[in-house]
């Protein structure tokens, strides 16, 4: 079923310098601004600016410490970091990750809905269980859980989220100065969640959130991540590399959330996009040329055995590329996972070649050309089942963000393909979502 006036959705994801590991160092790149909240608010006004639909920042709550040499890890706390871009922004939306296994549903309800309040309804958060093993050694763990229990815990985690945000109904706030009533008694709820996991009486503290609840977005493309998502995601990010694998992907989550008794439009699937844009093809080769011969390959390889949960430091990166083993023996993020054994049990690869043909962006689409190039293979991706819109990483954030506000987001909008104005005042309503 075709689905009434569809258009693209993008999603800008935020980088201190640039989505590629070398764009620190790339001569655009002012260093002293990349830890200056004034960066992230001019970037932030100018994707409003472009009609952008919302901004998305990543974490990761570890380190490598041998990493920081090679670049900037992460910046700010996502959600520090997203309450200030909504003092100075109106209709774009503010997605930040938070991790369902090293924190807790009632403060994550809790500065989701603070954040929803803030922004007036544009809050979105993104889903993760975390599949990085030194993380469990910043909270008292002596082991990353298993796989398939992060996932368990994960979606009761969520289920006492969204209990949590609909404790408080829509008219519970009466703030009647004369009868001396703030809000109706009958009408906030403690949600007495007894769960395998959680236990948490609730209700929150705090009223209900402006949209309702706060967009849900999901990136795991394991069975158990894409089932957690058919459930209850609105948005998925996923991690696709060419076209035929990103056209399985999208039909099998729009059956999936069929199957989960949902409609296939209630989700949206964006494949993360890395792009370089330039006024010629030759321009944006170059810039790329540029930033692989500025690239760290320790920092590639420390990425992949971070991802992937096997540690590749031992190897030469000139030898073929060690044999994976089963994705069940390991424990680690299992759409990188899966993604990188289809390249190495179908090419004949050096470590150092895998690293600089797909691991550019982590194994995502990676996009170097003029406008029309860009906007054609966009086009191409969307029009034909593989993609509902697109998480733009640009390569470079100093020039580069403005190359495709500037350049390719006109050409979309020229197409008829993306909007030029805002549909309406929160991010379910600009997304085409039903209220709630």
């Amino acid at each position: 079923m075709s689905e009434p006036n569809r258009r693209m959705i993008l999603n800008l994801f935020l980088h201190n310098a640039g989505a590629h590991k070398g764009a620190w160092r790339h001569a655009s790149t002012k260093l002293d601004e990349i830890h200056d909240v004034s960066h992230f608010l001019r970037i932030a006004k100018k994707a409003e600016a472009a009609r952008i639909d919302s901004l998305f920042i990543a974490d990761g709550l570890s380190i490598e410490a041998k990493a920081v040499q090679h670049g900037p890890i992460f910046g700010f706390e996502p959600l520090t970091l997203l309450s200030a871009i909504a003092t100075v922004t109106e209709r774009i939306g503010l997605i930040a990750t938070v991790s369902t296994s090293f924190t807790e549903p009632y403060n994550t309800a809790r500065i989701f809905a603070s954040l929803d309040h803030i922004s007036g309804g544009r809050a979105g958060w993104n889903i993760v269980t975390t599949g990085v093993e030194r993380t469990a050694f910043n909270f008292g763990l002596e082991q990353l859980p298993a796989h398939a229990e992060r996932y368990e815990r994960a979606r009761e985690f969520t289920e006492v989220v969204l209990k949590l945000w609909s404790s408080w109904e829509a008219d519970a706030l009466v703030q009647d100065k004369t009868s001396g009533v703030y809000a109706d008694v009958n009408k906030v709820h403690d949600i007495q969640h007894q769960g395998d996991y959680y236990s948490v009486r609730g209700a929150l503290n705090m009223m209900r959130p402006p949209q309702g609840r706060p967009l849900l977005i999901q990136a795991g493309a394991s069975e158990d991540g894409r089932n957690l998502a058919a459930q209850y995601a609105e948005l998925i990010f996923t991690v696709q590399n060419s076209f035929e694998d990103a056209q399985l992907f999208y039909q099998d989550i729009k059956e999936r959330t069929v199957k989960a008794g949902r409609s296939p439009h209630d989700i949206k699937v964006l494949p993360g996009i890395h792009v370089i844009v330039g006024e010629t093809e030759a321009e944006a080769r170059d810039i790329a040329r540029e930033l692989q011969q500025l690239g760290s390959i320790e920092r590639s390889v420390m990425s992949l055995s971070n991802l992937l949960g096997i540690d590749f430091s031992g190897y030469a990166l000139d030898d073929p590329f060690p044999k994976l083993p089963d994705m069940g023996q390991v424990n680690a993020y299992q759409t990188f996972y899966q993604m990188v054994k289809k390249i190495v049990d179908n090419e004949q690869l050096t470590l150092r070649e895998l690293l600089e043909k797909y691991w550019v962006g982590n194994g995502q689409l990676s996009i170097a050309g003029t406008p029309n190039q860009v906007a054609d293979i966009m086009e191409h991706w969307f029009v034909n089942g593989a993609a509902d819109g697109f998480s733009v990483m640009p390569q470079l954030a100093f020039g580069g963000i403005d190359a495709f506000l500037e350049l390719v987001v006109p050409e979309l909008q020229r197409r008829g393909l993306f909007p030029s104005e805002y549909a309406g005042q929160n991010l379910r309503e600009n997304l085409g979502f039903s209220p709630l």
